[in-house]
């Protein structure tokens, strides 16, 4: 088979222009979608604006009700009084918000992922949401009252106990993050057992590290007592075995979904005798350039991953039994490379009409079972589309 296309050119513009349209069109959603976040952020600010004194004065509820009698919170700067409620209006309304902000993101994000990996970030994604709230309200009404009461109980005699309301503010919303994160530890499991990264079985077996891990996270996550590493290290550790039981309904088949797409449909069985293929027709035209490809490809394509599922479907049409030694190279193409042809042709067109990840892996296809002229053609494809973003 010959192959002459072997020069270095430009994509052609169609795929230039329908490229940079695409790129561009990313970046407006982008933009849409952070104004809308910012939009949100700002109007629940302004809704808690007026509350802002009220929502501190819940938020120091826990160290107030452990400060001894006669002692009360103070201000050591002129504007904390002012600044420091602003403060904690904003953060909670970017708590508030983070549902929604996070929705905007799987929206920019889910074009682009396949419905399998759909099906699993929904679930995970509303979790996380909820685990996260779950850790802050555990830090609020299980870990202040404990944490407070023991800074209470070893204040030494002679030192008034009155924190600053600014300090206080950041001492609860580095808790409220690190309870919110370390909550989060039965998402990432999940996600380590599903991607294939490691197995239940091995969690198991690193259980005794796990918990001295979540003690060390602990000391540095929380203040320097021992009651709050206590408090944030078992959380851990029984969020951990969460994980481990759940991550058990996703665990991934290794030999699943490695079926070729050129795999033959009908098989025959092992004790069968192989009988060599019938040789193919001959080329009537050779293929003078990768240009020369009509377009045939349909117009229509909605995304990447519907131009991938109609070149799966059309190759899912062809009988491609095993190629053998005895099929004749020399005078007649064999099955395999008329499908190799087809694939090249496919990715083509898919990259004229700028679906440029299903026309890589087409080509790669090819890089794995094509001939040497055909590997060199999809080579040189594929440098082109580097060469193009």
């Amino acid at each position: 088979m010959i192959w002459p296309f072997q020069s270095k050119k430009k994509p052609p513009p169609a795929a230039e222009d329908a490229l940079e349209q695409t790129f561009i069109s990313h970046l407006s959603e982008l933009r849409d979608r952070i104004v809308r976040m910012v939009i949100a952020v700002i109007a629940v600010f302004f809704i808690l604006f007026p509350f802002a004194n009220d929502i501190y004065t819940v938020v120091a509820a826990p160290i107030i009700a452990k400060l001894p009698v006669g002692s009360t919170m103070i201000a050591t700067q002129v504007a904390s009084p002012f600044l420091t409620p602003i403060k904690l209006a904003l953060i909670t309304s970017i708590f508030l918000t983070m549902p929604y902000i996070l929705y905007q993101l799987w929206g920019f994000v889910a074009p682009g992922l396949y419905r399998h990996e759909k099906r699993l970030a929904v679930p995970l994604l509303v979790s996380s949401i909820a685990l996260f709230y779950i850790g802050m309200a555990f830090a609020y009404f299980v870990v202040f009252p404990f944490v407070f009461a023991f800074f209470a109980a070893v204040t030494p005699e002679g030192v008034s106990q009155m924190p600053d309301i600014a300090a206080y503010l950041d001492f609860v919303l580095a808790l409220f993050l690190a309870f919110g994160v370390a909550f989060e530890i039965p998402i990432a499991t999940v996600l380590l057992v599903a991607i294939g990264v490691t197995t239940p079985e091995n969690l198991i077996e690193k259980r005794p590290y796990v918990i001295v891990g979540a003690f060390v996270v602990g000391m540095f996550l929380t203040p320097p007592d021992v009651v709050s590493q206590t408090l944030l290290a078992l959380p851990m550790w029984w969020l951990y075995e969460a994980g481990v039981y759940f991550s058990r309904y996703f665990v991934t088949n290794p030999n699943e979904n490695k079926t070729h797409a050129l795999t033959p449909v009908n098989n025959p069985p092992p004790s069968a005798p192989i009988t060599p293929p019938p040789p193919a027709p001959p080329v009537q035209t050779p293929v003078q350039s990768i240009d020369s490809f009509p377009d045939s490809w349909p117009a229509d394509i909605d995304s990447e991953e519907a131009a991938l599922d109609l070149a799966d479907a059309e190759m899912a049409h062809l009988s491609l039994p095993p190629a053998t030694p005895q099929s004749p190279a020399n005078t007649s193409i064999s099955t395999a490379a008329h499908a190799n042809d087809l694939l090249l042709h496919q990715a083509h067109q898919l990259r004229l009409q700028g679906h440029l990840l299903p026309a890589r892996q087409l080509l790669y296809q090819v890089l794995e079972s094509g001939e040497p002229d055909q590997r060199r053609v999809a080579r040189t494809i594929l440098t082109e589309l580097d060469q193009s973003i």
